[in-house]
């Protein structure tokens, strides 16, 4: 593997997911190119990193790692000739670090905004999960912790959340929709949420478990591992439902998120702080 190939060496779920928020527009905010082409399938945007993937590029950091470098927060979506402008190192004291995470929280959040007035995404991914069957499968431990009893920043430093902070701040906020959509579906006598979680953590449990195995200080394997779990709980999540519902991809993938980040502050996912 080539010096830097990791770094740009990307997952499947950090791409989808850049590729989801970008809303098919380059994040400089004074472009307005669009990443597809006109025939609608040639893929023209650019992945740039923020802090550069190796030394020889621009704003590149030697403390940060290869897994640090290829993820989603330090990956902007840009066209082509912003990409080109944004890396030429004789323009590199004018696009900092700074204004470059700037750029990606206010375009991000732009499109956020967008995907979170289809409430009907969320319902259909919660009676996608809710309606898997895991009967078969061994019971797991329970997890019997409601949202207040830990603060979110507790729950993020207790598992040594990193690439996944802003995600989780981002999504937080759907707390309240979500809980909405929980009581009117168990105001028409569902008991969707309590499966929905119970499969949440089925699935944590063994993504952990492939990542514990027989280790004596499991915690410290968690905290070790716990941005790389999250992932493969979001992916295994995709997988399961998204050839089951006929609507947007970007859809499932921002009420997926939201379930994700529920599941995480009702301690679903990942592992509950000590007790104080």
């Amino acid at each position: 593997m080539g010096k830097g190939s990791k770094a740009r060496s990307y997952k499947p779920s950090t791409v989808r997911r850049l590729d989801i928020l970008s809303g098919n527009e380059c994040a400089a905010p004074d472009c307005s190119n669009q990443l597809v082409a006109r025939d609608e399938k040639s893929i023209i945007s650019k992945i740039c990193h923020i802090e550069a993937a190796s030394e020889e590029g621009p704003r590149f950091n030697d403390l940060m790692s290869d897994d640090d470098r290829r993820a989603y927060d330090n990956l902007i979506l840009l066209c082509d000739e912003c990409h080109i402008i944004i890396d030429n190192k004789d323009n590199e004291d004018d696009f900092p670090v700074s204004l470059l995470k700037e750029w990606k929280y206010e375009h991000e959040k732009k499109n956020l905004v967008s995907a979170e007035k289809n409430s009907s995404a969320l319902r259909h991914v919660i009676r996608a999960i809710s309606d898997t069957d895991f009967e078969s499968d061994n019971e797991v431990e329970e997890s019997n912790s409601n949202n207040d009893k830990f603060k979110i920043p507790d729950k993020i430093e207790h598992n040594c959340v990193k690439r996944h902070c802003s995600i989780i701040n981002e999504y937080r906020v759907f707390f309240g929709k979500l809980n909405s959509l929980y009581k009117e579906l168990e105001d028409n006598g569902s008991i969707r949420k309590n499966r929905l979680l119970r499969n949440v953590r089925n699935i944590y449990v063994k993504v952990k478990g492939s990542y514990v195995l027989d280790s004596k200080d499991p915690i410290s394997v968690v905290r070790n591992n716990a941005d790389e779990i999250f992932d493969e709980v979001q992916e295994h999540l995709m997988v399961m439902i998204g050839n089951r519902l006929d609507i947007d991809r970007e859809d499932i993938f921002f009420a997926v998120s939201v379930v994700m980040v529920d599941g995480f502050m009702r301690c679903k996912i990942l592992e509950e702080p000590s007790k104080k």
